[in-house]
């Protein structure tokens, strides 16, 4: 298994280098096209030449007519080139981001799921816009044309010798600036780029608990933590941005002072007779062209960098989240549950929250988890769900481990009901149909199973309400429309943690009366709950304590193995002083 791990990802490493690929044709296209561009781009020199060379000299206007017509034709062709190859390059950035989008939104998802919820940043869309921006930018045509500073060279050889040196030389001393550029940036951006990202990801949490926040009047000191991280952003930012404006300023004067250096030297070749009169403008030009790719590479040198990091760490994105091979379609699960000495460390966690549990779930039991806080209820629900991958020991279903069920059909099997609930934007109707196809027979039963029927009836638009724009359910609603999303088209297994948190005396009646369907239904249902009254629903109640299992078997044996534990301490049945009782007791038991 290891090494068929590691072949996949390897594989998938290439994931944004096998885009690029695809797209090879196509930028090899918009290279050869540049080809002829930078070609025609030798006529106003020739033309300048011919002007001062044959029409000055010979004094025809008909010349001088057919040499413009003849110019003005090719400029034309000029600017057809220019903008096929620019079409180009912008269709091939479609396509890139065709073949790479639903990877990188896929990996974020993977990314996501794996650091447990500490890696949820959306930069990698970013990145991708950046590198498909590049792809159409200035800084993209400028790396075609630099190849071809070879031909501009060697026109002034053809010129004169001592114009071709010149531009050697020129050449030289701009792709020098060109690495200080890179040189004196790279770190300095690098480093903006990785205190933005870390100001972005605080700005994100702190909106996520904008409530906590407001209410309790934390907000300037957050804001004081914000700033320290985009301060250091903005001074590396400013320190490069200060060097690049330095050598792009270096590199402007440079070019134009050895173009006019470049005059000087043509007259001096021209009052020797070297050279015509008209090599003198001729010779400038040149120069001019032959320098203006890098001259173009380092003033979009920060764009090129920005492109580079992204494409980086688009790269390594794609590497560290492998594309799965679509598993064999299995039959869709009944729902029985065997866990066989199963070890779950989350994500950032330093030790085990589930610590080798084992014990069977038959299909069509509902079971209530019990626990004190941090006894590891939620995590066995993730890992049931297959978010938590087994450190060691087994989680099967239906006799299979959880990986070996492709992802979106045994979704339609599931519902889920988190402790935090939140609702997508779109539709009611759309949340509880999943944002799939809208069954509206489907919608309806699973809100009436949910006991919110008559509640989305009375919003303004009904079912077709958006929850955005400023719609706002309170807790308990968004509860019972997220209950109604879980048990949609009754799925073979429902997952509840804290179900019923947030509701009112209605939503409890609603989910016991969901709770009964399921059981018609003979869907398996596993539930976290603190309150009681839940209890009288379920066929088995599964107690943990610290991790580990400290009792599972039928409701009444349970229920009155925790009151006898509840009653040593003198406490009335709560769920956290019956678990403190076992533990004080050392009791345990596992039918």
């Amino acid at each position: 298994m290891n090494a068929k791990k590691k072949t996949s990802h390897a594989g998938s490493g290439t994931a944004l280098k096998e885009a690029l690929d695809a797209c090879r044709a196509s930028f090899m296209s918009a290279a050869f096209f540049s080809l002829f561009v930078n070609l025609l781009m030798l006529l106003p020199a020739i033309y300048m030449l011919q002007i001062y060379d044959r029409v000055m000299t010979s004094g025809s206007e008909s010349t001088l007519l057919m040499l413009t017509l003849i110019v003005v034709f090719l400029f034309v062709v000029l600017g057809g080139l220019e903008w096929l190859r620019a079409q180009i390059l912008i269709v091939s950035s479609m396509r890139l981001d065709a073949l790479l989008g639903p990877k990188v939104h896929d990996a974020i998802f993977t990314r996501t799921l794996s650091s447990g919820g500490r890696q949820a940043d959306a930069q990698p869309l970013t990145d991708l816009d950046r590198v498909r921006q590049f792809l159409t930018g200035q800084g993209l045509f400028a790396i075609l044309d630099v190849p071809w500073l070879p031909i501009y060279v060697a026109v002034m050889f053809m010129v004169h010798w001592w114009f071709g040196i010149g531009a050697i030389l020129s050449a030289l001393v701009l792709i020098s600036l060109a690495v200080w550029n890179e040189v004196a940036t790279r770190d300095l951006l690098q480093d903006a780029n990785k205190h933005e990202a870390k100001a972005n990801l605080k700005t994100a949490a702190h909106l996520r608990n904008i409530e906590v926040i407001e209410s309790m009047g934390m907000l300037p000191r957050l804001r004081e933590r914000w700033s320290a991280v985009h301060d250091a952003a903005l001074r590396s930012q400013h320190q490069a941005s200060r060097r690049a404006g330095l050598i792009s300023a270096l590199s402007k004067t440079f070019r134009l002072v050895v173009q006019s250096l470049m005059l000087g030297l043509g007259a001096y070749l021209a009052l020797r007779r070297d050279i015509s009169a008209g090599s003198i403008i001729a010779g400038s030009i040149l120069l001019g062209r032959a320098l203006a790719p890098i001259d173009a590479l380092i003033g979009n040198w920060r764009g090129v960098v920005s492109a580079r990091a992204a494409y980086g760490r688009l790269s390594e994105l794609l590497a560290a989240t492998p594309d799965r091979p679509a598993p064999m379609q299995l039959p869709e699960p009944r729902g029985e549950y065997r866990l066989d000495k199963l070890v779950i460390q989350p994500p950032g966690a330093r030790t085990p929250l589930i610590d080798g549990l084992s014990l069977v779930i038959d299909a069509g039991t509902q079971v209530a988890v019990l626990g004190a806080s941090g006894a590891g209820k939620s995590t066995l629900l993730r890992a049931l769900l297959g978010l938590h991958k087994p450190k060691t020991g087994e989680l099967r279903l239906d006799g299979a481990e959880l990986d070996q069920y492709e992802r979106e059909a045994m979704g339609r099997n599931i519902g889920y009901l988190p402790q935090d609930v939140e609702l997508l934007e779109g539709t009611v109707a759309e949340n509880i149909a999943r944002f799939g196809e809208v069954d509206s027979d489907a919608v309806v039963a699973a809100a009436e199973l949910a006991g919110v029927h008559a509640m989305i009836l009375g919003f303004a638009e009904g079912y077709e309400t958006r929850l955005d724009s400023g719609f706002v359910l309170s807790a308990g609603q968004r509860q019972r429309v997220a209950l109604a999303r879980a048990v949609y088209k009754v799925p073979k297994i429902v997952i509840l943690d804290e179900p019923n948190s947030n509701l009112d005396e209605a939503g409890n009646a609603a989910l016991h009366r969901a709770l009964l369907e399921l059981r018609h239904m003979h869907s398996t249902v596993v539930i976290v709950t603190h309150r009681t009254q839940v209890l009288s629903q379920v066929d088995r109640i599964l107690l943990l304590v610290e991790g580990k299992l400290a009792l599972y078997g039928a409701r009444d044996q349970i229920t009155s193995k925790l009151q006898q534990a509840a009653a040593r301490v003198a406490h009335p049945v709560s769920n956290n002083r019956a678990s403190e009782a076992l533990v004080s007791v050392g009791g345990t038991a596992h039918e």
